[in-house]
C-alpha cells in the first residue's frame, strides 16, 4: 500500500454533453515507480436518486483504490452537481465514463485502465468495460435487472471482482447471484454477510475487500 495522502485536484472535463466535474486523487509515487501501474474511474449511483461523486460507496471505492498506489478519477455523470448535459437513461452516461477514461489515459499515459462503480454506476462502469481497454473492473451492487438491456449478451473479458451485500434491501443478492452465474466465466463474486446497499457501518469491510482481491496491476 501506499504511504502518505493522496494529493486531490478538482478538475472540470470536456464530456460529449458538455464539462465534466470531477476529483483526480492522485497517491504519492513509490520508490522506483515513477509511472502510475494503472489508474482508476469511479461511477457513483443513479443521477435520478441523488447520486454524486461524494457518495459515501463512491468514496471508499476510491480510497481503497488510491491505498493502493492507483490514481483515481471520479465524477459527476452529465446533469449531476457542476457537470452540464441531462440524464440519458445509462446510454449517454456510459459515454461520459468513456470521455473520462480517455482523459485518465492521456494523463497517465502508459498506466492499466481500471474501471469501478456502484450502483447504477456499476451497470454503467460494465457497460464501459466492453468498448474500453478495461484491465480491471470492480462492481459494488450491479443493478442486475437493467443488465441485460445495457450489455446486450456480452461480458467484459477483463478481471472483474464483484462485491455484493447479502442483506441488501435495493438489490437482491440471489438475483445478482443467479446473474453472475450465467456470465461464462464468472466473475469474482464477494458475498458480505449482513451487508445493506449503503453498507452502513460496513465500508470500512468494502473497502478491505478492494484491496485484498482485485488483480494487482503491473509495475513496469
Amino acid at each position: 500500500m501506499s504511504n502518505g495522502t493522496a494529493a486531490r485536484e478538482a478538475l472540470t472535463l470536456d464530456g460529449p454533453a458538455g464539462y465534466l466535474e470531477a476529483l483526480l486523487d492522485t497517491p504519492p509515487i513509490r520508490p522506483h515507480a515513477p509511472l502510475a501501474p494503472a489508474v482508476a474511474v469511479v461511477c457513483h449511483p443513479h443521477p435520478q436518486h441523488q447520486g454524486t461523486m461524494l457518495n459515501k460507496v463512491v468514496h471508499t471505492l476510491s480510497r481503497a483504490l488510491s491505498d493502493l498506489g492507483i490514481p483515481v478519477v471520479r465524477f459527476n455523470f452529465r446533469g449531476v452537481g457542476a457537470s452540464e448535459g441531462a440524464y440519458a437513461d445509462g446510454i449517454g452516461e456510459t459515454e461520459d465514463v468513456l470521455a473520462v477514461a480517455a482523459w485518465a489515459q492521456q494523463r497517465f499515459p502508459g498506466a492499466e485502465l481500471w474501471l469501478a462503480g456502484f450502483s447504477f454506476g456499476a451497470a454503467v462502469a460494465i457497460r464501459a468495460a466492453l468498448a474500453s481497454p478495461c484491465r480491471q473492473l470492480i462492481s459494488v451492487a450491479p443493478p442486475v435487472a437493467r443488465m441485460a438491456a445495457l450489455l446486450a449478451g456480452a461480458r467484459p473479458t477483463c478481471p472483474w471482482l464483484l462485491i455484493q451485500g447479502e442483506a441488501d434491501e435495493v438489490v437482491a443478492a440471489a438475483d445478482v447471484v443467479a446473474w453472475a452465474r450465467e456470465l461464462a466465466p464468472p466473475p469474482d463474486l464477494v458475498l458480505l454477510p449482513d451487508v445493506g446497499h449503503f453498507f452502513h457501518g460496513r465500508l470500512t469491510l468494502l473497502r478491505d475487500t478492494v484491496v485484498t482481491r482485485v488483480v494487482r496491476p503491473v509495475v513496469h
